[in-house]
């Protein structure tokens, strides 16, 4: 998902490849400027707020967002003594926050041993998303993890023929699906319930959430969990995608023009849970 992420560039399964004579580290990290505003809620009180953050992306993690001391309420950090060690960075100081009336523990740390080439996270204070009440961008809301500016959605009408099927049984046909196209995922499939057969779809109680189109509902088909999803109340900015139903190339048979797909490199996705304190209904009003 984006830079480091699933298969980004800078991930260690990375599909693609550098053309450079020499083989690269096994792991890189990027930083660099948000170039937006963010800020920081906790206990109902604002803890932080800069325009000065610097992002942190590093191998198989969600993008980090790190606030200048200046920027963070100095009572906010209750400095303990439990360090721990990065292994690319040094030594990790860990804080508890507190604000409000209410105090968590191990909720803000500082890389506090960073080596020259790192520079630009001195002096800089990162929160544990979860740990948080919310986070901003001006006065939106960002749920899941800091936006990635490399993250990426496309979105593509066809002529081509889809068609699913479960035991033998049409599932689904189409002559008009859509195609998702996600950084550091493969390319993903999506039918009109129109050209679904509603019977074969049973709802289940289990749901993701996707920082970038929204809470995922599932689909059992026979016997076969989790089989097909839907975003029913895609966010706006992926709408084309609504309630369209997407299938699972490795649980049922997904053809495309005749060709079976097969699950790609990629195409196996890690589900994100929902914020601390952010119910479906609040995703779902975004």
């Amino acid at each position: 998902m984006g830079l480091s992420w699933q298969q980004g560039p800078l991930s260690t399964t990375r599909i693609g490849h550098f053309l450079v004579p020499e083989p690269l580290p096994e792991r890189m990290l990027f930083a660099e400027r948000l170039r937006r505003r963010m800020r920081v809620r906790f206990a109902g009180e604002w803890i932080a707020d800069s325009e000065d953050v610097v992002l942190l992306h590093e191998p198989g993690r969600y993008p980090v967002a790190y606030f200048p001391r200046s920027d963070v309420l100095p009572e906010a950090l209750v400095a303990g003594d439990h360090v721990t060690r990065h292994k690319d960075l040094g030594d990790t100081a860990w804080f508890a926050v507190r604000a409000g009336g209410r105090t968590t523990e191990r909720a803000a740390w500082e890389l506090v041993a960073l080596p020259d080439h790192a520079a630009d996270l001195r002096g800089r204070i990162a929160f544990a998303w979860r740990a948080m009440d919310a986070f901003y961008e001006e006065d939106d809301r960002i749920l899941g993890h800091a936006a990635d500016a490399y993250h990426r959605i496309d979105i593509r009408d066809t002529s081509r023929l889809l068609e699913v099927r479960s035991e033998g049984r049409v599932v689904a046909r189409s002559e008009h699906p859509v195609v998702l196209y996600e950084s550091g995922f493969a390319p993903r499939w999506y039918v009109p319930r129109a050209d679904v057969d509603q019977t074969a779809l049973t709802a289940v109680e289990d749901r993701t959430f996707c920082p970038y189109k929204g809470i995922a509902d599932y689909y059992d088909i026979g016997g076969v969990r989790k089989a097909a999803w839907s975003y029913r109340d895609a966010y706006a900015e992926v709408g084309r995608v609504a309630d369209l139903v997407s299938f699972e190339p490795d649980k049922v048979e997904v053809t495309l023009d005749g060709k079976r797909l097969e699950p790609e490199p990629g195409q196996q996705v890690l589900p994100h849970g929902v914020d601390r304190g952010l119910d479906t209904d609040e995703v779902r009003r975004r």
